[in-house]
């Protein structure tokens, strides 16, 4: 089933292709050299920006961390002149989308608008790609020009990583166009949407990375409603969950009882699976015991930081994911100051998740506020990650996880602290469900209304 003339409309305006969230480049262009501190300047004309004589925040990245920056350093810090520069026209949820493949949900209620954001909460949205930077001069280089700035955020989330997969960039780009992960928003969840609503049968097979890739549960989730999708087609049809894991990564109770109890036709769960090989002609995986054909796809390969940050130096290494390299505390970049990392392109431990980069925004706006105002050093403040996630669709079921984060400074790691889920879908099922509309509406609206 086609989207609706409706939907394609609304997203006609982005310039997604499987790309990225501002400030990432393609995976294909040449790696830059990121040893040194200031990179050659590409723009020599400065942005369509007025001068300021207050001091200016720059926000890279309209996702739900940078989204939040903005807004609450402009509540915390009046007098700042604040600009978020994102490559998108218009903001897509990735939180929720898993319902709107499966026609639970209307795009229009993921969609929202940067430059009412801007409006209501009186900072500039400037519609650019980050692209490089100039330290010694603190300018920032985007695709419409440059923009100085006192103080820089880069909020710009996560690319893939196709290496352990291939080194082929002719194979990675027909991953990335054939079978889109859906875990950057945009076109990939157009196309998995048609992929999952046209099928006529067999196997559907979905991967989850290890390491701390984007939205921990997403998979899980995505296999639940797919198949429960499937199920109420009466298809003839089994999705097929790879995992690199050993086990479940989050709410293992509820989404394991979920694939035995709703799904034992219709999902086929194969942990600690590793792909070795995927032969895309012949649509078969191998794995190191097995190969499985499959008539549809979708390949979640590992993340990593967004390019932009290996662009412009301040990455750490492939080891570390190519995340900021920043102080886990003041997320400040290491040997900078007033430069910042934040959301799923900092290394820390923390869900890549949507409320755990808002709640974080807010936190690293009163730290930018701080410096503003030179008012008294604030302490360090966890993040909190609230999760619901879909176990089914007809009924509506959920399952939910909170949690917040405990530093341990003897070994600099972070921990889950105060965590409480509710897994037990049978009986709390309906009234997660319900929740996870009020979450997010509320959600949209800290990040989007005055």
């Amino acid at each position: 089933m086609a989207i609706s003339r409706r939907e394609a409309l609304q997203l006609s305006g982005l310039a997604v292709a499987s790309t990225a969230i501002a400030g990432c480049s393609n995976s294909n262009n040449p790696q830059p050299n990121t040893k040194s501190t200031n990179e050659t300047s590409s723009t020599n004309y400065k942005a369509p920006i007025a001068d300021t004589k207050n001091p200016r925040v720059v926000v890279v990245g309209g996702g739900w961390s940078g989204l939040s920056i903005a807004k609450y350093t402009k509540i915390f810090a009046p007098n700042a002149d604040v600009i978020l520069v994102e490559q998108r026209q218009q903001f897509i949820s990735c939180p929720l989308s898993n319902l709107w493949l499966v026609d639970k949900i209307e795009l229009e209620y993921l969609t929202h608008d940067y430059l009412q954001a801007a409006r209501e909460n009186q900072y500039t949205f400037f519609h650019a790609t980050a692209i490089g930077l100039d330290r010694e001069k603190r300018v920032l280089e985007t695709s419409n020009g440059n923009i100085d700035f006192d103080y820089l955020v880069f909020a710009p989330g996560i690319d893939y990583d196709y290496s352990r997969w291939t080194t082929d960039i002719a194979f990675e780009t027909r991953l990335r166009q054939e079978y889109p992960a859906g875990f950057i928003p945009g076109s990939e969840h157009i196309s998995i949407r048609n992929k999952v609503q046209n099928f006529k049968g067999g196997n559907f097979i979905l991967t989850v990375p290890s390491g701390n890739y984007r939205c921990l549960p997403g998979p899980y989730e995505r296999a639940c409603v797919i198949a429960d999708y499937f199920k109420q087609k009466k298809l003839k049809a089994k999705v097929i969950l790879l995992d690199e894991n050993n086990a479940i990564t989050i709410k293992k109770e509820g989404f394991q009882s979920a694939f035995d109890e709703l799904y034992a036709d219709y999902i086929e769960y194969m942990p600690n699976t590793v792909i070795k090989n995927i032969d895309l002609d012949n649509k078969i995986v191998e794995t190191e015991f097995d190969e499985i054909s499959f008539e549809e796809a979708a390949f979640y390969p590992h993340v990593r930081g967004a390019k932009i940050l290996e662009r412009v130096g301040i990455a750490k290494d492939a080891m570390n994911m190519l995340e900021g390299d920043i102080n886990p505390i003041t997320y400040e970049v290491n040997g900078e100051k007033n430069i910042f990392v934040t959301g799923d392109s900092r290394p820390m431990g923390f869900s890549k998740s949507g409320n755990t980069s808002n709640s974080e925004g807010h936190h690293v706006a009163k730290l930018i506020a701080q410096k503003i105002n030179k008012s008294k050093v604030i302490k360090w403040q966890p993040p909190t990650t609230t999760c619901f996630s879909a176990v089914s669709i007809a009924p509506e079921k959920a399952i939910y996880i909170y949690t917040q984060y405990a530093y341990n400074k003897t070994d600099e790691t972070f921990s889950f602290d105060s965590t409480s889920s509710s897994e037990n879908w049978k009986k709390d099922g309906r009234v997660n469900a319900d929740s996870i509309y009020s979450w997010a509406t509320a959600l949209y609206a800290d990040m989007f209304n005055k």
